[in-house]
């Protein structure tokens, strides 16, 4: 009867531990990741985007407030949100906080779902066998403050890329920027932006929060050469020398985070900083930032 009872407890023991690990203490190390990016003509000096991304944030989350503070001592050229900043209604003033010390550096936003409508309980096992959208249209009105929170993220200065196209100037690049909204609750409209990116700009940036491949195509096709996104949380529960199981949306679970290729651009996919409130575990995926070093191509031989 003991023995019997001892496989049981030991697994019982083992899932506790796990999910004790998952959310107290993988959920908040919080990691950067560095890449370099060989995508500016020869010559031309290195500049260096810090993206954040899906930090799902809740009042209270001093941890995760701090570090994102602490980023500003990278001195990032240019600041990329791809979205999903808020996890609840008050989550605005916190949000501002942490991104206070970057607001001096030119930045760029763009929204993901849960800027506008708040999370839900959901069953998590229901993302092996389907993605998550098509969840949240059935809350019609958004029910969180994506506006205000647009609006002072403009303020300081960062430009929205919601369904828009911008040039700006990055230390010594002229950079032009085609963003869309989320195309995980159908708010993407790149018919908006299409067109050949201009030949002249020294960086084709684009932007958006759901990395779907059909977005990522065009993005290509119009002569983007580096793409950023987020939403995968990197698979969020990963299994260890495997990988993420699932990746809620049309990306292959190769390219669920990291710096891979799309067609003849580079993309990066940020595995981001946080969690649903009602599935505040990580696995086998730490929270991440990422900065990205754009470093001049290898001449053609």
């Amino acid at each position: 009867m003991r023995k019997a009872a001892a496989i049981p407890l030991s697994l019982l023991g083992l899932g506790a531990a796990g999910i004790a690990y998952a959310s107290v203490v993988e959920r908040n190390w919080f990691r950067l990741r560095r890449f370099d990016v060989p995508v500016l003509a020869p010559g031309q000096r290195p500049i260096r985007i810090l993206q954040i991304s899906d930090l799902h944030l809740t009042p209270g989350r001093t941890r995760l407030i701090n570090w994102v503070r602490s980023l500003a001592s990278l001195k990032p050229d240019l600041v990329v949100n791809t979205g999903d900043t808020l996890g609840h209604p008050d989550a605005i003033g916190p949000y501002m906080r942490a991104v206070e010390p970057l607001l001096d550096r030119p930045g760029l936003f763009v929204y993901g779902s849960n800027d506008l409508y708040a999370p839900r309980p959901k069953n998590p096992a229901r993302y092996l066998w389907r993605t998550s959208k098509g969840d949240t249209p059935r809350q019609t009105i958004p029910n969180l403050p994506w506006v205000e929170l647009g609006a002072a993220m403009t303020e300081a200065g960062w430009l929205d890329m919601n369904n828009a196209t911008a040039r700006l100037k990055i230390a010594d690049l002229d950079v032009h920027v085609g963003g869309i909204h989320d195309s995980h609750i159908d708010r993407d409209r790149y018919d908006e932006i299409a067109g050949t990116a201009p030949a002249d700009a020294d960086l084709r940036l684009g932007v958006m929060h759901s990395p779907e491949p059909r977005n990522m195509t065009r993005f290509a096709q119009d002569g983007y050469q580096l793409l950023l996104a987020g939403h995968t949380h990197g698979g969020q529960l990963c299994i260890p020398f495997y990988g993420a199981l699932v990746t809620n949306c049309g990306i292959d679970r190769a390219r669920v985070k990291g710096l891979s290729r799309h067609e003849s651009s580079w993309l990066h996919v940020s595995a981001g900083l946080g969690t649903s409130p009602y599935a505040p575990a990580r696995f086998s995926c730490p929270p991440e930032a990422t900065l990205l070093t754009l470093v001049a191509r290898r001449p053609a031989r």
